[in-house]
């Protein structure tokens, strides 16, 4: 594999000298570890709920709008950005995007109000929805074929980022203070420095976007009529808002369940939180490569009703048994998204950024929704009943069964 510098930054692979079947590994771990960046920054805001909570003297329902705020912004603007960028590929867009996250953090940090406070989430929106679509689609060009290692591997750095957010958050926010925050505004600017050399990777290999030949024992896409199309996307939406309405109850409420019911310290619950996305981080990287493998619908069925016994479990049980049964839960559903996405993909060939931009988009609404709709059941019903009521989502996988086949043959990874 030949490699050329570009501006003293990655190696730059050309068009020209890339073979179609090899995957760009440091360009790969390059938007892994950004997403770990950008979700570390977006996890550290529901981290320090319980801080603003005491703070602001807010009730269960603003909590809830303000991840409405941040997941509304991103849920819009993706699908526009993923839109306009098939189009008219903006490499540099990335940095663009974690630079207006690192303006959210430093207001955020000098918040002296509530609406200050909506407004700094939502400019952490807005740059997630820069970031996601843009990274996508180079994760797709830099796969060499291998679409779902591509985005697992993209996906594993943003969930390692969510899990980290906790903990970095419990170490440094909770017990100083809100000001440091601007802590977390050096990892943005990391980022911001990453993405402008994965930016100039991008430009340079701008060819890539072109479709290439399936390689031989690849999966291969069915076209499929323009009616099975819609419904096969309505019902991937609908598998979307089923995992992200149940994945939000335990990020965004796990601590505060955890703190009523054992008693614990907002730092203890912060540890078992971590554990909880620490195993959805672990088990993304496997959905991709099997999904590569046995095919994506195979592997959307086990992720989203698999977790259906464990989680109407969890709200019966002890603190240890609610510790294994979300280390459970988080590796089963991690690899649901990047099969959903990469599956969404084969169904309308040369749309990557509308589609990435569109199921990113609908993840942040679904997280955004849910979270206001289960803060204002807790408001109302309790904190446990959030979790009584959210373990029955995971049963909408049952309609994975409507989904028609895509994928012709199994391709080894």
């Amino acid at each position: 594999m030949s490699q050329n510098s570009h501006s003293g930054a990655l190696a730059v692979e050309t068009p020209a000298a890339a073979p179609g079947n090899a995957a760009v590994m440091n360009v790969l771990l390059a938007l892994s570890f950004s997403h770990m960046l950008n979700d570390i920054l977006q996890a550290m805001l529901p981290a320090i709920y319980p801080l603003l909570k005491e703070s602001y003297r807010l009730s269960y329902t603003q909590i809830g709008l303000i991840t409405l705020t941040y997941q509304m912004t991103g849920s819009l603007l993706q699908p526009v950005v993923g839109f306009y960028t098939d189009r008219r590929p903006k490499p540099y867009s990335l940095a663009v995007g974690m630079g207006v996250t690192l303006s959210g953090l430093v207001l955020l940090s000098q918040a002296a109000n509530y609406p200050t406070i909506l407004i700094a989430s939502g400019m952490v929106g807005v740059g997630s929805s820069i970031f996601h679509p843009e990274a996508s689609r180079v994760a797709r060009m830099a796969s060499g074929g291998r679409h779902g290692f591509a985005q697992s591997l993209f996906q594993v750095g943003g969930n390692f980022g969510t899990s980290l957010g906790p903990l970095l958050a419990a170490a440094i926010i909770i017990p100083r203070g809100q000001a440091h925050i601007l802590w977390f505004a050096l990892l943005a600017f990391v980022g911001i420095v990453v993405l402008s050399r994965v930016g100039g990777w991008y430009q340079a290999n701008l060819g890539r976007l072109r479709p290439k030949a399936a390689h031989a024992g690849a999966h291969v896409a069915t076209r499929l009529p323009r009616n099975k199309v819609v419904w096969a996307i309505a019902v991937l939406v609908a598998l979307v808002f089923s995992k992200y309405f149940y994945l939000v109850s335990l990020t965004n409420y796990y601590t505060f369940y955890l703190i009523e019911r054992f008693h614990l310290t907002v730092q203890g619950a912060q540890i078992y939180l971590f554990l909880f996305l620490f195993a959805v981080a672990a088990g993304t990287i496997i959905g991709g490569p099997v999904g590569d493998r046995i095919g994506r619908k195979r592997v959307i069925w086990i992720s989203i009703l698999g977790v259906a016994p464990f989680s109407l479990t969890l709200p019966h049980v002890g603190l240890a048994g609610a510790a294994v049964l979300t280390v459970i839960i988080g590796v089963i559903l991690a690899s649901a998204f990047s099969a959903i996405l990469v599956y969404a993909q084969e169904l309308v060939p040369g749309n990557v950024g509308l589609i990435a931009g569109l199921f990113f988009g609908l993840a942040f609404g679904a997280a955004g929704v849910g979270s206001a709709m289960l803060g204002r059941l807790a408001d109302h019903a309790g904190i446990r009943t959030v979790f009584e009521v959210s373990a029955f989502f995971p049963l909408l996988g049952l309609l994975t069964a409507f989904l028609p086949e895509v994928e012709k043959g199994r391709g080894r990874a």
